[in-house]
């Protein structure tokens, strides 16, 4: 059986004791691709070098809201020529950046104006429409709320840029990204759904008064899930309280089966199968 982590945070200092003994207990859970998504410009670099090291390990590069003070006129420039001059380097045959991100709205910290975090997602989903890069979207809400003013300007953005992407039959169209470790409301993930986004799944679904989060997997139908483990964060039941890690993927897997009524197996087939559809790896 065979799991993959879509979203992993490897690159961050929290590992660097242990990593390759992290990786190493991935695989041994199964694991058979991790997604490392930068957050700003240097760990876009760092992310990058990572995923080079290993043939299990694939990046994303792109600036997160958190950091979009990070971000100046040349920034653009920077994320596409760390693209271009790594498009070629494989192993076993395989691009290493599949994706743009970590990108997309926080207005939870607020570490930056709404306004300049919608013009930096903006510019990098026009980044994403020319290396027809599928994109890895940040969404939380002021609060923590269900749904608020983040889900709907993200929503209003990524339409506009969706339907962009079907006007000028850009292949991304088929495969538009994913709303990572998604924490919104159900009409939210439908309309993302529509539009065809996946919808990611992390170790907040396996939280014993998490009740609304497994009600909302429960709807949303295997085919547009992936499961995440958003490590070092978000450690799922029964190691909450720990640094998490890839290895911890296969419990989101196990509480996904038991939500909607599967075989561990079958999650597995199904949420690889759907991470392939989205990142060609």
């Amino acid at each position: 059986m065979e799991l993959v982590d879509t979203h992993c945070h490897l690159d961050f200092n929290k590992f660097d004791n242990d990593r390759s003994e992290v990786i190493l207990r991935a695989q041994a859970a199964g694991l058979t691709r991790i997604l490392i998504p930068g957050v700003t410009i240097e760990s876009s670099r760092k992310v990058v070098k990572l995923a080079e090291s290993n043939p299990i390990l694939f990046a994303a590069i792109g600036i997160q809201p958190n950091d979009a003070l990070t971000w100046d006129e040349g920034s653009i420039n920077d994320l596409r020529e760390l693209f271009l001059s790594t498009s070629n380097s494989t192993s076993a045959g395989r691009k290493k950046i599949i994706a743009l991100g970590e990108i997309g709205l926080d207005y939870y910290w607020e570490a930056a104006p709404h306004e300049h975090q919608q013009r930096i997602l903006w510019a990098q989903m026009q980044l994403a429409a020319e290396l027809e890069l599928p994109i890895v979207l940040h969404l939380r809400e002021k609060q923590d709320a269900e749904h608020g003013a983040c889900a709907e300007d993200l929503l209003e953005m990524v339409t506009d840029w969706t339907n962009q992407l079907k006007s000028t039959n850009n292949p991304l169209s088929n495969h538009p990204g994913v709303l990572h470790s998604f924490s919104g409301n159900i009409d939210t993930a439908k309309k993302a759904i529509e539009l065809g986004f996946f919808i990611g799944v992390t170790g907040p679904v396996t939280f014993t008064n998490s009740k609304e989060r497994r009600d909302l997997i429960a709807a949303i139908p295997l085919e547009h899930l992936l499961l995440e483990t958003d490590a070092p964060y978000l450690t799922p039941h029964p190691n909450r309280g720990q640094r998490n890690e890839p290895a911890n993927v296969q419990l989101v897997a196990n509480k996904v089966a038991e939500i909607h009524e599967e075989s561990l197996a079958k999650i597995a087939e199904q949420t690889c199968a759907n991470a392939i559809k989205l990142f060609y790896w």
